[in-house]
Formats: C-alpha cells, structure tokens, sequence
C-alpha cells in the first residue's frame, strides 16, 4: 500500500481536459507516437499499451492522462506522473504532444495541472527528463520552477534531470 493518496485522474484547467485513457484513444494516440518514431506503430500495439498504461495506474496510484482541448474535443497529446527513470515516491513528470498544438502553451498549462495534482497527494518533490536538444520542453520545465539537477548520456544523447520541490 502507497504513503500517497491517488492522483487525481480528471483534471481541468481553463482550455483542457485531462482523463483517464479509452479503447477509442487508440487511433489517435498511435497517430501521436508515429509522428515522433516516423510510423513505427500499430493501433493494436497502442491498444496493448492503453491496457497496459490502465494497469500501471491502478498499480501506482499514478497516471499518465491524454489531454483534450475542453472547446474542440479533441486529443492533442498526453500530461502526466510515470515512474520512467524516477521512483513511485518522486514521479517523472511526461508530456507530450501533436506538434500541431506546440507554441500554444498547452503543455505548459497541462504539467501545472499535474504538478498540482502530484502535491494533492504528499509527495515531495518530481523528476523530469529531457533532452538537451529539447528547449521547448526545458522553456516549460522552467516555467513550472524544475531546476536542473545533473546531466546523463544515454544512447539517445544528452539528457537533462531536473526536480521541482512540491509545497
């Protein structure tokens, strides 16, 4: 049994929904992944994955969430608490979305819903892994007070720790 209370899994802010995953979530979310791994998956691999992220979140009391624009309806990507390089008691902070939606601040107003989320349940502190490569989401991570910790290499390259203390 966690120390921590549930993350909250339906999160609203002025322009987004976050919520739990759907079946129906398959299509578009392989649609995202394809945009970034150039076409590598499968709706029925992405279908396996919904069923296992459902899993995981019942397991750890934490959730990735797809994220929805309240006025369009539509899914634009995803915001949420993994365990990913981190642990269960400080969580990675992960999003990611279409680049159609980038530079709209989405992202941003995504993770301030999920850090707070995070806080709701007594935890302490978060982790967040970036790329170097990747400014815009560092813009985002500095936005939200994360304050870089160390760097890594990894196969990938260059990869950029950081933590945000929760109140």
């Amino acid at each position: 049994m966690s120390a921590y209370e549930k993350m909250a899994f339906h999160l609203e802010t002025e322009r987004l929904m976050l919520r739990p995953w759907r079946e129906s979530d398959a299509a578009e979310f392989t649609d995202l992944l394809s945009e970034r791994d150039k076409g590598t998956f499968t709706v029925e691999r992405t279908r396996t994955g919904i069923v296992e992220l459902l899993a995981a979140t019942e397991e750890t009391g934490i959730a990735l969430l797809p994220i929805q624009r309240r006025e369009e309806g539509d899914f634009i990507g995803y915001c949420g608490l993994i365990i990913g390089r981190a642990t269960l008691d400080e969580p990675e902070i992960a999003y990611e979305l279409f680049k159609h939606a980038h530079g709209r601040g989405y992202a941003t107003e995504a993770a301030a819903a999920v850090v707070e989320a995070a806080a709701a349940t007594g935890r302490t502190r978060l982790w967040s892994t970036v790329g170097t490569w990747n400014t815009p989401s560092l813009r985002v991570l500095e936005k939200l007070d994360f304050e870089r910790d160390h760097l890594s290499m990894e196969e990938n390259g260059e990869v950029v720790w950081l933590t945000r203390s929760l109140p």
